[in-house]
């Protein structure tokens, strides 16, 4: 993988000082909206998040070039950073990302382990919802135990 495009885990990272143009070309790449930053030097800990949002707001927005402008100038730091931790449900992570209005969210327990979108939590639900449809349907046709 080049500069850019590196994968820890089930997530894709890039670095405080990387140019955003990179970054933005990864997320393309990889059909994702989000990037988490890493501390440099670190495999596992995390700096903030990069998303669509900050690229619009802070870079298309304000006219900055994507090429001179570092990933870290544009991210929302960690101490700004929504986070769930792997104990977290699901619908206490979908209601905190409603609530919140955002669509990525890194799961922390420590170090970063992982990352979960909306979709993902759609999925979930979906999911779920489907389990309990056939089992009220096998339950009204008499096939439930």
């Amino acid at each position: 993988m080049t500069k850019g495009e590196e994968k820890v885990g089930s997530w894709l990272w890039c670095r405080v000082d990387d140019p955003v143009t990179v970054a933005v070309k990864n997320m393309a790449n990889n059909n994702i909206g989000s990037l988490v930053v890493l501390k440099p030097g670190e495999q596992n800990y995390i700096a903030g998040i990069l998303t669509e949002r900050d690229y619009m707001r802070k870079v298309v927005a304000q006219g900055r070039s994507p090429i001179y402008t570092r990933v870290g100038e544009i991210m929302t730091d960690e101490n700004k950073l929504i986070t769930v931790t792997s104990d977290t449900n699901i619908l206490q992570a979908m209601k905190l990302m409603t609530e919140k209005q955002i669509r990525h969210v890194p799961v922390i327990d420590g170090k970063i382990v992982g990352m979960i979108s909306i979709v993902d939590v759609v999925r979930a639900v979906v999911e779920q919802q489907k389990g309990e449809l056939k089992q009220l349907n096998d339950y009204i046709k008499g096939e439930y135990y």
